[in-house]
């Protein structure tokens, strides 16, 4: 296994090893219910060559009622074996290149305890502006063997952080543009309450990519968002969202900044914001 220091690898990096047999690609591009066409569709007509479609939707814990909860360790190697991945295999995920859901994909790894695993910088968006291949249509890939056990460590409950309203022991940083965590704005999920988590800082993810080309920004601007926002890189830290997706672009950038035992907030705003939920705060942080 190569060394990596860095969870990025860029399209030349992929494009000059598409075809071997240990890289296997995956697809995580996700969108807001509602929004058309739907990822999977996308997917369908233009992904890069043999990767399969890493459905956010489909790999959670179909019983609980909030959006793409965790599933247990089982059902997680039974999807992505079904998805032709094997322990040992270099996992490489992208997404359409917004930054949305292959860095969830990638935390998702990680906490079931596998590292072998890296995000295509710029995803399909940078690999289509050069001009790479892509194909169209489902791949049938041969099933692999995966094994999967879930470290509890990568994720916080609302029980958890309801008890660090008083004990502030961690700090939460919430990914959503600042209106919503202002409360300015309805959410987009029906029936939830506007605002954020008392104490709670507010790093839009969409401040951390380059739009126009779908980039990371640099670790240097990587740190001054987060010192913008008050935010201590050395102390402990929780990520948040709207539904603990875009919490783990914030989480790959703390990665990327050398941050080790963040954790992220799986039920995020979905569970938070609840007619019947914990506290809310407004206004800014």
């Amino acid at each position: 296994m190569t060394d990596f220091t860095d969870p990025l690898v860029s399209t030349e990096w992929l494009a000059a090893r598409l075809g071997d047999p240990s890289i296997k690609v995956l697809d995580a591009s996700f969108k807001m219910p509602g929004v058309m066409p739907r990822p999977g569709d996308d997917y369908l007509a233009a992904h890069i060559p043999g990767a399969v479609y890493f459905d956010v939707e489909d790999v959670c814990d179909a019983s609980n009622p909030l959006p793409h909860m965790y599933p247990d360790g089982a059902q997680f190697a039974r999807d992505v074996a079904a998805m032709g991945v094997s322990t040992g295999d270099t996992v490489v995920i992208y997404d359409a290149g917004g930054w949305v859901a292959a860095p969830r994909a990638w935390w998702m790894f990680l906490s079931f305890g596998y590292d072998n695993v890296r995000i295509l910088d710029g995803g399909l968006k940078k690999w289509q502006a050069e001009g790479r291949p892509t194909e169209s249509g489902k791949p049938s890939p041969a099933p692999g063997n995966f094994t999967a056990t879930l470290d509890p460590s990568y994720l916080r409950s609302k029980p958890q952080l309801v008890a660090n309203l008083d004990s502030a022991a961690e700090q939460v940083i919430d990914a959503r543009a600042a209106d919503r965590f202002e409360g300015r704005v309805p959410e987009p999920r029906p029936g939830l309450r506007a605002g954020h988590i008392p104490g709670s800082r507010n790093v839009p993810y969409n401040e951390l990519f380059d739009a126009s080309t779908g980039l990371m920004k640099c670790p240097d601007e990587l740190r001054a968002a987060f010192e913008r926002a008050g935010v201590t890189l050395d102390q402990p830290i929780v990520t948040s969202c709207g539904s603990g997706v875009s919490a783990a672009v914030l989480t790959l950038a703390l990665y990327r900044l050398g941050v080790r035992g963040s954790a992220l907030y799986d039920g995020s705003w979905s569970e938070w914001g609840a007619a019947d939920g914990p506290p809310i705060a407004v206004g800014p942080a």
